[in-house]
């Protein structure tokens, strides 16, 4: 695996979109979330978004974004290589993946069960090579 971690900083919402319309497949999942509640996982993006914070996934990719005045920091864990635009965080990465298993609806450490839409996922670890140190885990879709 080819793995990168870069960040972006994105000026408004309207190139945030735009950079969610590049990197979206037919696969890709989001999470979203905002002071007072989260979306659960969901194939479509709600009518409300952008959110101030979330993260979109597939199987190659993670996508996390927080909101930070008018504009976006943005972080990709990729598996399949750098992509235009974003920062290099680090020299170089390993990628590990692992089985994940979400917890059920009637969990009652959430105050509200989190729907999972019957969505298959995974983690990707991101570790530093020299010293197999996890620093970063990405949700992918199995």
């Amino acid at each position: 695996m080819s793995a990168f971690v870069g960040t972006q900083t994105i000026a408004s919402a309207d190139e945030f979109r735009s950079l969610i319309n590049q990197l979206q497949t037919d696969t890709s999942c989001f999470f979203l979330r905002w002071p007072h509640q989260v979306s659960g996982f969901c194939r479509e993006l709600p009518s409300d978004f952008p959110s101030p914070e979330g993260q979109m996934f597939d199987s190659q990719k993670e996508l996390r974004w927080k909101r930070q005045g008018k504009g976006y920091s943005v972080l990709l864990l990729s598996a399949d290589g750098a992509r235009p635009n974003f920062k290099p965080v680090g020299p170089a990465w390993a990628a590990q993946d692992r089985e994940a298993h979400l917890y059920p609806k009637t969990e009652t450490r959430f105050p509200q069960g989190v729907d999972d839409q019957g969505i298959n996922v995974g983690q990707r670890y991101f570790l530093n090579p020299q010293t197999a140190t996890v620093h970063f885990v990405a949700l992918v879709v199995r």
